[in-house]
This record gives C-alpha cells, structure tokens and sequence, in this order.
C-alpha cells in the first residue's frame, strides 16, 4: 500500500475504496511499518503456544495466591489485545481468545528496555502471544508475568469504544469478525449452536440413524411448499434448483432399505426476509420406517429436552419475556381448535368456505382470494401462532396444504400432519408419511395446476419420486426441524440473524 500527501497534508492511503483513512488508521500504518523497520515478521507463518486463554482460566484461576507462586507455571498464549493500560515502565493488558480473558503484565526491566519500546507500536485490536509466568496480582486476578511477547498480527481499524461494545445492529451482521472480537455474549451463541448440532448427531446416531448427504442441486424443486432458486449447469446444459428441502430424496433412501436416516441440510428458499426467515437456512430433517407422525412427536420431545438439559442444565429456557417449559409432555392442539380459540372464528364459520377464503384474502399483501385450505393456513400464521408461546404440537391441519402427508384416518380432509410451535415461531413440521403412488400422483397433479395457476409455492411433479414410491414405501414417520429458529429459542435471541454468522443482506450502495 503507497502513501501520498493529500491535499489537507495529512497522509492518505492508495485504498481501493478511494476512502481517506483517519488518523487513527494512519497512525496504526505507521507503527505496523516501524515494526518492519525492527525486523519483526508482520505475517509470521506459525506460533507455538502451551495454553489458550480458556484453558489457563480454566487450570489456574482456583489456584490460591501461594500454590501459584510454588508452582511457577510458565506459558505460553496467544490473544488478541482488547485493553492497554500503561503506567510508565510498567504496562497492563488483556488478551482474549473465543472463551476468555486474561491479564497480562509488561514490565520493561523483565523484557528488556528494546522490546519494551517495541510494544509502544502495538495497539488495541493487535493480535500477541506472550510467554510468562502466571501469578495473581494484590487485586486478586489471575495474570501472566510477561518474560516476552511476539506479534502475529496487526489491526489495522481502531475497535469500537469498549464500554458499549459493538452496538450498531446493521455493523454487526455485515461484519460478524467484529461483532464477535467486541461481544463476548454473541460468540457464546454461536458456540451453543455448533453443541447443539453436535448433540443432534450424537442422539440420532445413538437412536440407530444413519447420517446422509443429499443434492443440493436438484433437476426438480420438491419436499416443501416454497419458491426456488434456479440456476444453471453449463456442462450438462439443464436448469437446476438449490433445494427447498431433502424430504424426497431421504424417502427414496428408505424405499431402498435404510430405516433410519437424518441429514443436517442446507436449503434455500426464495422468500423474503423477515426476523423469522433467512433465504439460506439449516434444517434437521429425519425419517423413520414402520413409524408415524405420532412416534414424531414422542422423539421431537425426547430430543428438545434432553437437548436443554445437557446443553444448558434446565428444562425451562427463556425466551423474550416468556419462560418456555420443555417439561415433557408437551400440549397437543387440533388445528381446527386452535383457531377458534385464537382467531375468533366459530365452529358455525368453517363451513362458510367462501367466507374464510374472503377473510383470510384481507390479511395478504395482495388481497386475493385463496383456496380454502390456504385461506385457513394464513389465518392460522396471522392470529394464532404468535400466542403459542408454550411447545404446542398443533394437529391435523388441511390435506390441500399438506401434498406430501398421509390423510387423517378420522377425517378425510385433514392431513396427518403436525406443526411444532414455540416461542410463537413454527421450529418443526412432520408427517405420516403418504407411500401412495397413485394418491401422490393426484396430489403432485392438483399442486401443478395451483402452480400454473399463479400459485409460486406450489409443488413440482416428480414422477421419479412416484415411480420410486411404486417399489413400495412402508409406513414411515418423518420430520424437519429448523435449526435456526430452534437456536434462537435456546439463545434467547429474537431474530434469525443474530444465529446465523452471515445473515443475507442487501448489497450496500
């Protein structure tokens, strides 16, 4: 990078950008330079460390001020620099790694008068190792005695002011490296995530399931109501679909013989964004042979809870101002009596489809009419998930919403189907699986004509998928959970951005 004058006289940078760099950046240039001049290595290629910040908390922080001082523990750690307090000769700073904090002490008769002015051009933000002995200090906190220390890397961009942390949501989503080097609480988020999806494998693996991959990029959009992204393959000269869902591809694998298989899944849909939706998302999806939606419903509790009780020691979590208890069994609600008695629709009015489909158009962005089933669908999201705060497994919605779903043996127009709600978001939807060739035809056929029909969610015809279901599917329970909104229950946080490291934003002008 060249410097020039400008024409203020202060120096600015050669950046691609054609952005002025303030003087703190300026002045940060110019130490990393001076560095350079000291022959130190800017970009050194490896460091050799004994301990990780966390891991020095973790071994020696119960250790009383005498054991310390009898035990003369050298290490060496690397972090990065979040605070410097310098008193003369003597300096005080804290490094901090993913987990934890930790003092250190710089003194210049300890380090030698060189390397002690060598310091004077490291800045807040840069990244050390430090090799020392640790003691605790008259206040009580656990330090490193610094005996040297090697800088690996510069930061260029003064941080955030440290009192506040990095507060600006639309910051902290387009530059998640800042976001996690100021806040502390949203690295822990994310590190509750990769355990929880740790936790999933473990219990599926125990509970006989078989891990499995399938394509992302799928000749026909299916295993969801949802609009696609399409792109092409220029080799094979065909259109193609990032999937909205695995569902069909995991139930070829049961026709083929595998009972139990799950797929931790990336899937796309081509929606908008809202605090509940991001167009790229992670889903848990699981089918199980010789079962139903009922046996769903017993392993989706068995693993939420268990999940919470591992992972966070509790089988409440909160979330917003509510408590959510996981105390198993959880409430089970039919999807026709769930509307009653949230959206003030009798019993009298389901009858009155045209009425239904007329109220439910008033609650749309485009204010048109809807097939019934639909109609009563958007209802359903309008006026009553919101207040299902406590896990409700809602029952038995309509078969037209519901193309890939056995009918309820009770009822014909309903589907065997359930929604998982908590928090008032929608976190899993499950079925008895339809093995019906035939019937999945008609229904794949009907879904068609909504689609040319206007309808953009509606299924795609896959007659591999039915010619696969003509060797016989058995009786099969299956499942998708959404990990992210899953994440946000159990992180108390209420948008899907804040568990999601790269949230899909508008490009900035």
């Amino acid at each position: 990078m060249v410097e020039k004058k400008g024409s203020t006289g202060k120096k600015t940078s050669n950046r691609s950008d054609d952005m002025k760099m303030s003087d703190q950046e300026i002045a940060r240039k110019d130490k990393l330079e001076k560095l350079a001049q000291e022959n130190i290595d800017l970009f050194p290629h490896k460091v050799k460390s004994t301990h990780s910040v966390f891991e020095i908390n973790e071994g020696f922080s119960s250790l009383s001020k005498e054991d310390l001082e009898k035990k003369k523990e050298k290490v060496i750690v690397p972090g990065r620099i979040v605070s410097i307090r310098k008193m003369g000769r003597a300096t005080f700073f804290h490094i901090i790694d993913s987990r934890s904090r930790l003092q250190v002490y710089l003194r210049e008769d300890k380090v030698g008068k060189t390397h002690y002015k060598i310091f004077s051009l490291i800045d807040i933000g840069d990244v050390i190792s430090v090799a020392g002995v640790l003691f605790i200090t008259k206040t009580g906190e656990l330090t490193v005695m610094a005996e040297s220390f090697t800088f690996l890397a510069k930061c260029l961009h003064p941080l955030p002011e440290k009192w506040h942390g990095l507060q600006d949501v639309e910051i902290r989503y387009r530059k998640r490296y800042l976001d996690l080097i100021m806040n502390p609480a949203q690295r822990e988020v994310f590190r509750l995530r990769g355990a929880m999806i740790a936790f999933i494998r473990k219990f599926f693996d125990e509970n006989g399931y078989l891990e499995v991959e399938t394509p992302m990029m799928q000749p026909i959009p299916g295993g969801a109501l949802a609009r696609p992204f399409k792109t092409f393959h220029n080799a094979l000269s065909m259109d193609l679909y990032l999937r909205i869902a695995p569902e069909l591809y995991l139930k070829r694998l049961i026709v083929g013989g595998f009972e139990k298989v799950y797929e931790i899944n990336r899937s796309f849909r081509n929606e908008g964004v809202s605090s509940e939706h991001n167009p790229e998302f992670t889903m848990l999806e699981f089918y199980e042979a010789y079962s139903d939606y009922e046996d769903m419903m017993e392993l989706t509790e068995e693993l939420i809870h268990k999940m919470s009780m591992a992972l966070l020691g509790t089988e409440e979590v909160t979330f917003g101002e509510h408590t959510v208890s996981l105390k198993k069994p959880w409430k089970r609600l039919k999807f026709k009596d769930a509307l009653i008695t949230y959206s003030g629709l009798s019993p009298s009015r389901f009858d009155n489809k045209s009425e239904i489909i007329e109220f439910a158009s008033t609650l749309t962005p485009e204010k048109k009419p809807l097939p019934y089933g639909k109609a009563l669908d958007v209802i359903f999201d309008k006026h009553v998930k919101h207040n299902l705060v406590q896990p409700t497994f809602v029952l038995n919605p309509p078969k037209e919403v519901s193309p890939l779903a056995k009918e309820s043996k009770d009822n014909p127009d309903e589907a065997e189907r359930f929604e998982l709600v908590m928090g008032g978001m929608e976190i899993a939807n499950a079925f008895s699986e339809l093995s019906d060739p035939e019937e999945q035809k008609k229904r794949f056929e009907q879904q068609e004509q909504a689609r040319k029909g206007g309808d953009e969610d509606a299924h795609w015809i896959d007659t591999d998928y039915i010619h696969a279901l003509e060797y016989g599917l058995p009786p099969t329970g299956g499942e998708g959970i959404g990990i992210d909104r899953l994440v946000m229950i159990f992180a108390n946080r209420k948008s899907i951005r804040e568990v999601i490291l790269f949230p899909l934003l508008r490009l900035k002008e």
